[in-house]
């Protein structure tokens, strides 16, 4: 038989939680949640099969429900970057030809 029995589902969530509250690479992810690529996996098939949707409209609508849900929603601007084409970048085509701020015929400057 291939495989085994899957782990505890409260321990994936817990590994997957810790590889993005910390900023970890999967593969330095601490052995006490088991085999990286099978936390990995699961968490790429529950967000092929919806479960994670399915989750966080459960807890939205439970804490909506209790009160706890207050949107505040705040855009800083600082991160904000437009593309390089909506920024005035130089489009594709011959580059203007550089103008002389000097005449070449002034006298040098000695």
């Amino acid at each position: 038989m291939r495989g085994g029995r899957w782990r505890d589902h409260r321990q994936v969530i817990d590994a997957i939680a810790f590889k993005y509250r910390t900023g970890t690479p999967w593969m330095d992810l601490p052995e006490r949640f088991g085999w990286w690529k099978g936390v990995h996996n699961r968490l790429r098939m529950w967000a092929a099969d919806g479960t994670w949707e399915k989750v966080f409209t459960a807890l939205l609508a439970q804490a909506d429900a209790e009160g706890d849900l207050d949107w505040a929603v705040a855009v800083d601007s600082t991160i904000v970057r437009a593309h390089q084409h909506a920024a005035g970048a130089r489009q594709k085509g011959p580059r203007p030809a550089s103008r002389t701020t000097m005449p070449l015929d002034a006298p040098a400057v000695d």
